[in-house]
C-alpha cells in the first residue's frame, strides 16, 4: 500500500486494518491455530483479529463493501449479455479463446489490508476465478492467509500477495495478465495509482475506486493539491460533492486516453465522508477523442450559487466523418449576470454523464430481489434509485441556496420542481445533496420562479438597497410561473419512502483515526525515524551499539523512506563514530 512517488508511508495498512467495534455489532474470542483473535462477521466472511490489538471496526463502511458487491454481480450480468452477443468473440471462441465468462473473472484487490474485501467477494460473488489480494505490509499478508483459511476458501482461490500496488498493476498491464475487475481503496487519495489500474483493467473490465480526501476534492481550500492530484481545481459550492465525483472521473478519462481508453461511468456515489465510482474501461481511440467534448470547466457564483459550465471541445459529423474543435469561449463578464458577484473557476472536470441509467436499474432490481444478503439493503436501494431517477446533466442547485439569496424561506420542493416542469424542462434531485434541484432549465427561468415564489409570500423587510437579494429581485421576470403541482414532482424514490440521504448513523462517525501497530521488539531496520529517536532517548546505548545500529538502520530498506538529506546525516554521524573509535 504504497505509491512511488519518492515517499512511503510505512503506516498506511493501519488504517486500512481498523475496525471500530460499536454498541451494534457483536464480537467474540476464539481461539485459532494456538493464538486467540477477536472474531467479527460480516456478510458471509469472518475475519480474525489478534486480541491484543487495538483493533477497531468501523460499520459504516459495510455500505461500501456491500454496494461494491452488488456493483460487480450486476456487472457480470451485463458483461455476459454482451460477450453472448458479441459475434467476434462468439467466432474467437470457435478457435479456442476461453473468455472471462467460462474461466470465471479475475480480481484484483490492490490494497486489501485485513482482506474482508476480497474475503466477501469471493464468498459473495459467483463465477471467480481468482482473486489477487495485495498489500504493501507483512501483517496484512499474513492477516489475509490466516482469514482466507480460517473461512475455507480454497486455494488458489484468494491469492495474498505482499508487494508495491503500482509494481502489481504496472506488472499485469498485458492483456492476457489484464483483470476483469480492479478496487482501488486507499486512505486518502486513489491518484498515484490511476494511471496504472487503468491500463492493468481488460477492456469492458470495471474500476471501482474511492477517495477520501474530500477536503482537497470538495472545497477551495487547496486548489494546488487537487490540480496535482487530480488535474483540476474544486470550488466551495452546493455542488462540491458532485464536483468532485466528476474530478476523479476526469482524472481517471485523463490517464485512460493516453493510452487510447476511454471510460463509460456506471455509478458514481457521494457517500458519507468519502466517493466510490465504478467505471468501465474500454480500447476505443475514437471514444478517447470524445474526451475533450465531455471535459469542461464550471464558473460558480459565490453569491447566488448561479453556475455555468463549458466544454473545451465541440464534435460535428460529416457523413460518416467526426470532426473536432476548441470551443468557443463563454460570453461571460468577469462577475454573475444576476447578483454581479464574482465567479470562480473550478475544473477541467467531467462534464457527461456520472451513472448510466440502465446499470442503476438492474442493480436496484438484484438488490431488492436479494434476501438477507445485504445488511445495508435498505440504504443502498434508496441511494440507487435517487441514482436512477437523477438527470444526466452536470450540477444542481439547492433550495435552501436559492431561497438564502433572497431572504425568503423555502416553500415545499415539490412546488419549485413542479415550476420547473409547468415551464417544459426537466427537474430532479441529485443523489449528493438532500434538497437539491437538478434541471435542464436556464438560469434565469430558475430565477424568475424564485421571484414569483417571493412575491406570492412578499419581500423580506431585511433585504438593504444594493445587496444581492435586492439586485435579484429588481430584476421583472420574463417567463409565466405556474405553480400548479404535478405529480411528476414527487419522484418514486420520495413515494416508496426509501431512505433516500443518510443521516448520521451514530455519534462521532467518520473515516476515525489510525489503527496502531503490533508492539513488538523490534531492531532499528523495523522503526520508522520517529520510532528510531524515541527508542535511542528511552534506552541509552553504548557507542558501539549505537554504531551498530545505526549502520543497520542505514543499509535496510526503511531507510529510503527517510529524506535524502537527513539520511546523509545519519551516514556523517555514523562515520564518525566509526572514526573515533
Amino acid at each position: 500500500m504504497t505509491s512511488s512517488l519518492g515517499y512511503v508511508e510505512p503506516l498506511l495498512f493501519l488504517k486500512r486494518t481498523q475496525f471500530i467495534i460499536t454498541s451494534k455489532m457483536e464480537t467474540s474470542a476464539v481461539e485459532f491455530e494456538g493464538k486467540t483473535y477477536n472474531k467479527i462477521t460480516e456478510g458471509q466472511a469472518t475475519v480474525l483479529i489478534p486480541s491484543e490489538n487495538e483493533v477497531f471496526y468501523n460499520p459504516i463502511q459495510q455500505f461500501n463493501r456491500d454496494m461494491s458487491i452488488a456493483a460487480i454481480r450486476t456487472w457480470q450480468k451485463i458483461n455476459a449479455d454482451e460477450l453472448q452477443n458479441n459475434e467476434k468473440l462468439k467466432r474467437k471462441a470457435l478457435k479456442g479463446f476461453e473468455s472471462s465468462s467460462s474461466k470465471g473473472i479475475k480480481i484484483l484487490e490492490a490494497l486489501a489490508a485485513s482482506g474482508l474485501r476480497s474475503l466477501r467477494y469471493v464468498k459473495e460473488i459467483d463465477n471467480i476465478d481468482y482473486i489477487l489480494a495485495n498489500d504493501l505490509s507483512e501483517e496484512a499478508v499474513e492477516s489475509i492467509s490466516r482469514n482466507s483459511k480460517y473461512n475455507g476458501i480454497p486455494e488458489g482461490k484468494l491469492r495474498a500477495n505482499q508487494g508495491d500496488a503500482l509494481d502489481v498493476l504496472y506488472s499485469n498491464r498485458k492483456p492476457e495478465n489484464q483483470f476483469d475487475i480492479i478496487d482501488i481503496d486507499p486512505y486518502g487519495s486513489a491518484a498515484p495509482f490511476i494511471d496504472a489500474s487503468v491500463q492493468a483493467v481488460k477492456s469492458g473490465g470495471l474500476l471501482c475506486v474511492t477517495c477520501t480526501d474530500m477536503a482537497v476534492l470538495a472545497s477551495n481550500n487547496h486548489p494546488e493539491t487537487c490540480f496535482a492530484k487530480y488535474g483540476g481545481v474544486s470550488v466551495r459550492s452546493e455542488f462540491c460533492h458532485e464536483l468532485a465525483l466528476r474530478l476523479l472521473l476526469n482524472a481517471i478519462q485523463t490517464s485512460a486516453t493516453r493510452y487510447q481508453r476511454h471510460i463509460v461511468p456506471m455509478m458514481s456515489c457521494s457517500i458519507d465522508f468519502y466517493i466510490r465510482v465504478f467505471v468501465r474501461v474500454y480500447d476505443s481511440p475514437v471514444g478517447a477523442k470524445d474526451s475533450i467534448v465531455n471535459t469542461g470547466i464550471v464558473l460558480n457564483c459565490n453569491g447566488c450559487s448561479s453556475f455555468k459550465y463549458q466544454a473545451l471541445g465541440t464534435k460535428t459529423c460529416n457523413k460518416n466523418n467526426f470532426k473536432y474543435h476548441s470551443a468557443t469561449g463563454p460570453n461571460l463578464n468577469s462577475v454573475c449576470e444576476i447578483c454581479s458577484s464574482k465567479l470562480t473557476v473550478a475544473g477541467p472536470c467531467w462534464i457527461s454523464s456520472i451513472h448510466n441509467t440502465s446499470f442503476a436499474k438492474q442493480m436496484y432490481e438484484l438488490v431488492s430481489e436479494s434476501e438477507n444478503k445485504f445488511f445495508t439493503k435498505k440504504r443502498m436501494m434508496g441511494m440507487i434509485k435517487v441514482i436512477e431517477e437523477e438527470l444526466e446533466i452536470p450540477f444542481h442547485y439547492t433550495l435552501s441556496a436559492l431561497c438564502s439569496a433572497v431572504k425568503s424561506g423555502c416553500p415545499p420542493i415539490i412546488k419549485i420542481c413542479s415550476a420547473i416542469l409547468n415551464a417544459g424542462y426537466k427537474v430532479s434531485s441529485a443523489h449528493s445533496c438532500q434538497c437539491s434541484i437538478k434541471t435542464d432549465a436556464p438560469t434565469n427561468i430558475i430565477w424568475d420562479i424564485i421571484r414569483a415564489h417571493v412575491n406570492s409570500v412578499g419581500k423580506s423587510k431585511k433585504i438593504e438597497e444594493n445587496s444581492i437579494s435586492c439586485k435579484i429581485l429588481s430584476v421583472e421576470s420574463s417567463t409565466a410561473v405556474d405553480f400548479t403541482i404535478r405529480k411528476e414532482a414527487n419522484p418514486e424514490s420520495r413515494k416508496c419512502k426509501l431512505v433516500r440521504y443518510q443521516v448520521n448513523p451514530e455519534k462521532f462517525w467518520g473515516p476515525k483515526s489510525r489503527h496502531k501497530t503490533v508492539k513488538r521488539k523490534a531492531n532499528m531496520a523495523d522503526l520508522d525515524r520517529p520510532q528510531l529517536f524515541e527508542k535511542v532517548r528511552a534506552s541509552p546505548i553504548s557507542r558501539k551499539e549505537a554504531v551498530h545500529q545505526l549502520e543497520v538502520f542505514l543499509s535496510s530498506s526503511a531507510a529510503q523512506t527517510v529524506p535524502s538529506g537527513i539520511t546523509t546525516q545519519l551516514t556523517k554521524i555514523s562515520k564518525a563514530f566509526t572514526e573515533s573509535n
